[in-house]
């Protein structure tokens, strides 16, 4: 029983237009129409079809292996060529994560060193208010802001006064301190 294009391409899992292909090169004598005009195979059409068909299919899964061994090489290379890379990659972070560690550490070193600082600092201030209250007599007076001009008389005299006393009470400090006066004395 003759079959159609369609029948003939479901069969052999290909498609339509590659059964078309093969039934127009028939010879004209293997070529049939139905009653409506449609190309229909015959036995012997069908016969020659499925040989040409099968040996299209045999050189495709022949190339199909060659393909399929290139690409089973391309994979390994492309596996090894990941497997290099991730090596690196673990690599390059170990040497950043050492890069690290050392930052912090100087990082740490240099905050330490600028407490030291500031704590030495704060001392050599203290130090040297200690001197300058031994060396300046009047260092205790406290003055008086200068918008305060109302009692200024009665300050004026009144601060006079109190100078001379501390004067004097500075004068028998300085006196009493004059032995250790040096400032490397207290170094």
């Amino acid at each position: 029983m003759p079959k159609t294009i369609r029948e003939l391409a479901d069969e052999l899992k290909v498609s339509k237009q590659t059964i078309q292909y093969h039934y127009q090169r028939l010879p004209t004598k293997n070529r049939q129409k139905d009653s409506q005009g449609k190309n229909v195979i015959s036995l012997t059409a069908e016969r020659i079809i499925r040989s040409k068909v099968a040996k299209n299919q045999q050189i495709g899964s022949k190339k199909t292996t060659n393909t399929s061994k290139e690409n089973n090489e391309l994979i390994a290379t492309l596996r090894k060529e990941v497997e290099d890379l991730k090596d690196q990659r673990d690599k390059q972070i170990a040497i950043k994560d050492r890069q690290i560690d050392h930052l912090t550490k100087l990082v740490d070193q240099q905050q330490q060193l600028q407490l030291a600082t500031v704590a030495e600092n704060h001392q050599l201030k203290e130090h040297v208010q200690k001197l300058s209250g031994l060396s300046e007599p009047s260092s205790s007076i406290q003055k008086r802001p200068e918008n305060d001009k109302d009692d200024t008389l009665l300050n004026s005299i009144n601060s006079s006064q109190v100078k001379d006393k501390n004067y004097k009470q500075d004068k028998k400090k300085v006196s009493k301190n004059k032995v250790n006066n040096s400032w490397w004395h207290f170094w």
